[in-house]
C-alpha cells in the first residue's frame, strides 16, 4: 500500500510559516522602526501585520486550488499567462530573496561587531562574508544539514523571544507610550512598510502546500495563524523595547537593539545572550534561504525561466544557482547599508504580494475567494509600496533609484532572455 506524501498537519504548517518569518528580519530592522516611530514602533508593526495577514490570505485561497512547490510564479502565471510582467516577476522574486540574504549577513556583522567594539571598519565587510560565504559552504557539502537544523534554531528563537518579553514585563512603562512620544504619523505607517521584510516568509506554507494533510482545511487555518502569532509576537517585543530603553541609547545601538532591549530584564548577559542567539538567527536563516533561492533558480532553470547553467547540478545539489547566489549577496551586502537593504527588500516584497493578491482577484471565481477582500488586499499592499517608495524618496533616494533598477533588471533579462531565447527554443510565445 503507498503511503501518503501528506505528511505535515496544521502545527507542521504553521511551524513552517513562524519559522520563515521569525527568522533574522526582527533582529535585523527593530532598530529601524524605532528610529522612525519611536513610541508607535509597536503600531508600526500592527500596520506591517495587517498587510502581511491580507496577502496571506489571498496565499490560502490560491495555494489550496494551485498546490505544488511553484507557489508565487504558480499563482502569477496562472492568472496572467506568460506574459513580460508575470515572466519578469520571476527574476524579482529572485532578487528579492538575494537582498533577504543581503540584509541577514548585515545583520549578522553588526551583531558580531559588539564582540570586537575597537576593531577596524575592514572587520564589518570580513563579518558580511563570512555570514555568506560559510552557508554557501555547508550548503554545497550537505543540504539536509540545513533541513534538520532549522526546526531546532526556530525553536531556539522563539524561547529566546518569549523570555525576553515575559522578564521584561516588570520594568514596562506607559510614558514612552504617550502620543507626544510618537514620531508622525506618516513616519509610523512608512516604518510599518519599512519593517515589512520581517513578515517575508509566511509564502513558504505554499511551497509546501502539496505535502500538507486536508490542504482545504489546514491551508487557510496555517496562513492565518502562523502571521497573527508573529503579529502578536513582534507588537509585544517593540512594546518591550520602547517601554524599556530610552530612545537616545537605542538610536546609537539602531543596528543591534534587539540585544539592548534585552539588558534592562537581563544585565549584560542578557544582551550577550541575544547577540548569540542573533548571531545563530541570522546565520540560520541565511543558509535557509541561499537554500531555498538557489532551489528556485534551478526550477526557473528546469522551466527555461533562466538559463539552462542554474540547473546543472552536482552531488544532487543545484551548484551553479548557489555559488550565483552567494556572487549577488556577497555584492549587495558589502555595496549598500542595513536601512537601504531593508527598503529595498520590504519594497520588492510588498511589490511581488501586491501582484499575488492581483491573481487572487482575477482567480477568485475559480479559487472560490472572496473579490472584496482580495481587491482590499491589493490596494493595501499597493499604497504600502507607494508610501514606502514615496517616504524613501524623501528621506534616501538612492534606495528608490536601487530598486527601480532592479525592476528594470528584471525586465531586461526577460526581454531580451524571454522573447529571444526561451520563446523560441522551448516554443512558449507570449
Amino acid at each position: 500500500m503507498q503511503t501518503s506524501r501528506k505528511s505535515i498537519g496544521l502545527v507542521g504548517a504553521v511551524a513552517i510559516g513562524i519559522g520563515g518569518m521569525v527568522g533574522g528580519g526582527i533582529f535585523a530592522v527593530l532598530g529601524e522602526a524605532v528610529s522612525l516611530s519611536r513610541g508607535a514602533t509597536p503600531l508600526a508593526f500592527l500596520f506591517g501585520g495587517i498587510v502581511a495577514l491580507l496577502t496571506a490570505l489571498s496565499y490560502a485561497r490560491l495555494s489550496v486550488a494551485y498546490p505544488g512547490r511553484g507557489g508565487t510564479v504558480t499563482y502569477i502565471d496562472n492568472a496572467f499567462g506568460n506574459t513580460l510582467a508575470s515572466g519578469s516577476v520571476n527574476l524579482m522574486l529572485w532578487l528579492s530573496y538575494l537582498v533577504t540574504i543581503a540584509l541577514y549577513a548585515v545583520a549578522f556583522a553588526a551583531y558580531a561587531h559588539t564582540f570586537f567594539p575597537d576593531g577596524p571598519p575592514l572587520l564589518r565587510h570580513i563579518l558580511i562574508s563570512a555570514a555568506i560565504v560559510l552557508p554557501t559552504a555547508i550548503n554545497l557539502v550537505s543540504s539536509t544539514f540545513v533541513s534538520r537544523s532549522e526546526s531546532f534554531i526556530v525553536g531556539i528563537k522563539m524561547l529566546l523571544l518569549a523570555v525576553i518579553i515575559v522578564s521584561s514585563l516588570p520594568y514596562l512603562q506607559a510614558a514612552p507610550f504617550e502620543p507626544r512620544h510618537w514620531g508622525p504619523l506618516f513616519s509610523i505607517v512608512s516604518a510599518g512598510m519599512i519593517i515589512f521584510v520581517a513578515y517575508e516568509g509566511f509564502e513558504l506554507i505554499a511551497n509546501a502546500s502539496e505535502d500538507i494533510a486536508d490542504p482545504k482545511r489546514n491551508l487557510p487555518r496555517a496562513f492565518v495563524l502562523s502571521v497573527l502569532i508573529v503579529i502578536a509576537l513582534y507588537v509585544l517585543i517593540a512594546a518591550v523595547t520602547v517601554s524599556t530603553v530610552p530612545e537616545a541609547v537605542l538610536e546609537k545601538a539602531k543596528d543591534y537593539a534587539l540585544a539592548v532591549a534585552a539588558q534592562p530584564a537581563l544585565g549584560h548577559g542578557g544582551f550577550i545572550l541575544v547577540a548569540v542567539a542573533a548571531l545563530l538567527a541570522t546565520f540560520s536563516a541565511i543558509n535557509a534561504t541561499i537554500y531555498g533561492n538557489a532551489r528556485l533558480g534551478y526550477t526557473l532553470a528546469k522551466d527555461g525561466r533562466l538559463p539552462e547553467a542554474f540547473d546543472a547540478e552536482r552531488r544532487n545539489e543545484p551548484f551553479i544557482g548557489i555559488l550565483a547566489t552567494m556572487a549577488a549577496a556577497l555584492l549587495i551586502a558589502n555595496t549598500f547599508d542595513l536601512t537601504e537593504i531593508a527598503i529595498i527588500g520590504s519594497a520588492g516584497f510588498l511589490l511581488i504580494f501586491a501582484l499575488v493578491n492581483a491573481a487572487a482577484l482575477k482567480l477568485a471565481e475559480a479559487t472560490g475567494g472572496n473579490r472584496f477582500l482580495h481587491l482590499s488586499a491589493l490596494l493595501l499592499s499597493a499604497c504600502a509600496l507607494a508610501i514606502l517608495l514615496y517616504h524613501t524618496w524623501e528621506e534616501n533616494g538612492r534606495a528608490v533609484i536601487i530598486f527601480g533598477g532592479f525592476i528594470a533588471l528584471s525586465v531586461l533579462f526577460e526581454s531580451l532572455y524571454g522573447r529571444r531565447v526561451r520563446g523560441h527554443f522551448l516554443d512558449r510565445p507570449y
